[in-house]
């Protein structure tokens, strides 16, 4: 056998022995092109777009939902009255901004609590007209709360039967609102009874019959 093809056989032995399976990474494969690390490679995310000047008026502008509640004439004046602060200039008053009648501003929703169980006792909707601040629905029928949804109002009113103790309810309705004209429609209701299997499972009362849903006022 000649010199060149013993040669050209050892060169053939190399390329297998660097084509095997057995070892790992680049070696494995060999490198990779160019093209393909190019296309590989994560494209960088793109720069988020900082919020316009509309977008920060409306993240920025805060009201006041106690001058809110006490300047309204739809409200009665015990309520006003009972609005107190629980602790210091703590007032039992949760607030949520949002888009619920498509105004230029968000909506607001004030939902006045007691202080003792933080339960509901009434729910209001503000919305910007003529850049005054207007009641537009209002809940004051036993626990309520309302919430905003994806554009819908949500309020929820806990059902008690008779010896019901505040924090074990029989059930409570979910009233879903939606803005339509100049005022909110109902738009569902959903009734649900809770178990008497946990909690007070062994406090006696009969579970009431689903309740007729509130009409807005």
């Amino acid at each position: 056998m000649s010199i060149t093809a013993v040669a050209g056989l050892a060169a053939v032995g190399v390329l297998v022995a660097g084509c095997s399976t057995g070892g790992t990474g680049s070696r494995d494969e060999g490198a990779a092109r160019s093209s393909e690390v190019a296309s590989a490679a994560p494209a960088s995310p793109p720069a988020a777009s900082a919020p316009s000047n509309s977008d920060e008026a409306r993240m920025a502008k805060k009201i006041d939902p106690i001058a809110l509640i006490k300047g309204d004439p739809k409200i009665g004046e015990r309520v006003k009255a009972d609005l107190k602060p629980c602790t210091a200039n703590a007032y039992p008053v949760d607030t949520s901004y949002g888009n619920l009648t498509g105004a230029a501003s968000p909506d607001v929703v004030v939902n006045v609590m007691t202080c003792g169980d933080a339960v509901g006792i009434g729910t209001y909707v503000y919305r910007e007209e003529n850049n005054k601040y207007t009641n537009v629905f209002m809940a004051e029928d036993g626990a309520v709360y309302g919430t905003i949804d994806r554009g819908d109002l949500i309020v929820t009113r806990q059902v008690y039967a008779k010896g019901d103790p505040v924090a074990y309810p029989s059930g409570e309705d979910v009233i879903t609102y939606r803005w339509a004209g100049n005022k909110f429609s109902q738009h569902d209701w959903v009734h649900n009874d809770y178990s008497k299997s946990v909690g007070e499972g062994s406090m006696e009362g009969t579970v009431p019959e689903p309740s007729e849903p509130p009409s807005p006022n």
